[in-house]
């Protein structure tokens, strides 16, 4: 189970080798926060390289530093269940990309501000249409997700949609994507 959860946050975010995955599973297997010592012994790795994947799992939201009242040592958990953390990493990661996707469309649409020609206007419509893209899915996320960080239960966000809801959102995306409308996922509870 370690190496399965490890290869697949490796695959699914840059910088987090597949020994922060290991340790991820680790901690969503333990019964509380674990140590560096902790978790060098179980997955038989040195302090120094636990420590750097924990730092780049801190930076993606998916683990937290906790420190307990008259102890010297961190301990280190999840920030939330699993796997609702690294779908909430995932989400955060994205906005992120959009947000940065976003900005560098409006800065190459103001470098040719002003340029002539029609090299110039043909790349202008071309990052125009790029650049309302971009804003079509910020908007989404902003009036979807906004304010929304760390872990996100779906599981708790189908359960609470009406199902003619969630089945009008299917086929609308199922439309999009060019396949035909299927029956209704029935609710977890």
């Amino acid at each position: 189970m370690l190496e399965g959860v490890g290869v697949e946050v490796a695959a699914s975010f840059p910088g987090i080798t597949r020994l922060g995955g290991q340790i991820v599973a680790a901690l969503y297997l333990s019964d509380g926060p674990r140590s560096m010592d902790d978790l060098s012994a179980e997955l038989g790795r040195s302090k120094s390289n636990i420590f750097a994947n924990v730092r780049g799992l801190e930076a993606a939201g998916i683990v937290e530093r906790l420190r307990t009242a008259g102890t010297r040592r961190d301990a280190y958990a999840l920030r939330g269940k699993y796997p609702d953390v690294i779908i909430g990493a995932y989400i955060a990661r994205l906005r992120r990309v959009v947000a940065d996707k976003r900005a560098l469309s409006r800065r190459a649409i103001d470098i040719l501000d002003g340029t002539r020609g029609p090299e110039a206007s043909a790349l202008r419509d071309r990052l125009t249409k790029l650049a309302q893209k971009y804003e079509r899915f910020g908007l989404l996320f902003e009036e979807l997700l906004s304010g929304v960080e760390g872990p996100i239960d779906l599981e708790a966000l189908l359960d609470g949609l009406p199902p003619t809801v969630l089945k009008a959102l299917a086929a609308v995306a199922r439309r999009a994507i060019g396949l035909r409308p299927r029956p209704l996922l029935k609710p977890s509870r």
